[in-house]
């Protein structure tokens, strides 16, 4: 049994960050990682045309500045040698193929017991620490709803973090379900490669652009947040127009206030909603069921066919099944019960990072505050 001083459990910007600033106070530690390289979801889960969504200033993890020569929306490549460059600059190794399978608090000792799994091995390790630090991401494991009939869908199903992009997809009918961000840009690569696209819009979603959501991001820190929202409901409107006769209806709350009450993100168009108007992508309603191998019906009773259906979905959190002894700081849904900025830290050592829904800007914060709370205590 191997006794350490802080675990972080996760290697992507929010453990490295952790770790980073902990090394930065000379706080012994280490980083357990389920998978085979850091930052997996960027590395390995994300379409080729991805680019960070808000402004390079927004996304910088602490102590080191990404470089000024990058643009101001960095690709995926660039956001990714960026990490690689910030974990070999604050010397973090992370132990890979490691996946933690319990971490109980032992009331005697006042310490975390940790069992993981050496998925190279098959071998188990156990590990005893002070401090236990989750930071596991918001976006964890693929999600896929049930519906009625996919299992006899003939033609080909993949969640986003299965697509690169759309080459193999020319002339072929293609589904998009989900209207965030990635279902979004899905869409239009999807679209830009001659793929007859559809997008399935469920519920009411806000679009902005990226200068509006950057400049949402400096107001928030001045003015009320009700009044940012307002400023931004109107621009998108001068910008967008009325999104509702296109399928797709405005919230009636404001676009910041449904992200950190409902963890909902505004839409930042790159070329879509363009698409979407003139007739390019076509906007669909929720499915209501799959039919004859290849047809979705959906609830305005309509029924067409796909060859391709990608779920753009989302993500579940499997905190709640390996963390034990925690009722205080994380819920069932592998979120933050504490609402932002008192998210960070929970009882008996017990600390998140990046699970606040605030982004990579939300844990850098919260990666300074708990690295800095540890070396108090110690």
């Amino acid at each position: 049994m191997k006794e350490e001083v802080v675990i972080v459990v996760g290697a992507g910007p929010s453990g490295i960050a952790t770790s980073a600033c902990l090394n930065h106070l000379s706080v012994p530690n280490i980083v357990l990682e389920r998978e085979d390289c850091l930052a997996s979801l960027w590395t390995k889960k994300a379409y080729d045309r991805l680019h960070l969504h808000l402004a390079k200033q927004f996304s910088e993890l602490p102590h080191m500045s990404i470089p000024a020569d990058y643009p101001t929306f960095l690709s995926k490549e660039q956001f990714i040698l960026y990490l690689e460059n910030y974990a070999s600059h604050f010397n973090i190794s992370p132990l890979y193929n490691r996946r933690v399978e319990l971490a109980t608090f032992n009331k005697d000792t006042g310490k975390w017991c940790v069992k993981v799994k050496n998925i190279g091995t098959d071998d188990f390790e156990e590990y005893v620490t002070r401090f236990l630090v989750v930071a596991t991401g918001e976006t964890a494991d693929p999600y896929v709803p049930e519906i009625e009939g996919l299992d006899g869908f003939r033609g080909e199903i993949l969640h986003s973090t299965e697509y690169k992009n759309g080459e193999n997809y020319a002339k072929k009918n293609v589904l998009v379900v989900g209207s965030g961000n990635s279902g979004m840009e899905i869409a239009l690569d999807l679209g830009n490669f001659g793929a007859r696209t559809s997008i399935v819009v469920r519920s009411p979603v806000h679009i902005l652009n990226k200068e509006i959501a950057s400049l949402g991001l400096r107001l928030v820190k001045h003015l009320p947040l009700n009044i940012v929202d307002g400023l931004l409901v109107i621009l998108s409107k001068l910008i967008f127009g009325d999104t509702t006769k296109y399928g797709i209806p405005r919230p009636k709350e404001g676009p910041f206030l449904m992200k950190g009450k409902y963890g909902k993100y505004p839409i930042l168009d790159v070329g879509t909603y363009n698409k979407i108007k003139s007739g390019q992508i076509q906007v669909m309603p929720s499915i209501r069921s799959i039919t004859g191998g290849d047809y979705v019906e959906f609830e305005n009773e309509k029924s067409h066919q796909y060859d391709v259906i990608v779920f753009a979905t989302g993500f579940t959190r499997s905190t709640n099944k390996w963390l034990k002894d925690d009722d205080y700081l994380i819920g069932e849904n592998g979120i933050t019960k504490p609402s932002f900025p008192n998210n960070w830290k929970g009882q008996n050592g017990l600390y998140c990072s990046g699970l606040s829904r605030r982004g990579i800007y939300g844990a850098a914060i919260d990666a300074q505050k708990i690295a800095t709370d540890i070396k108090t205590l110690l």
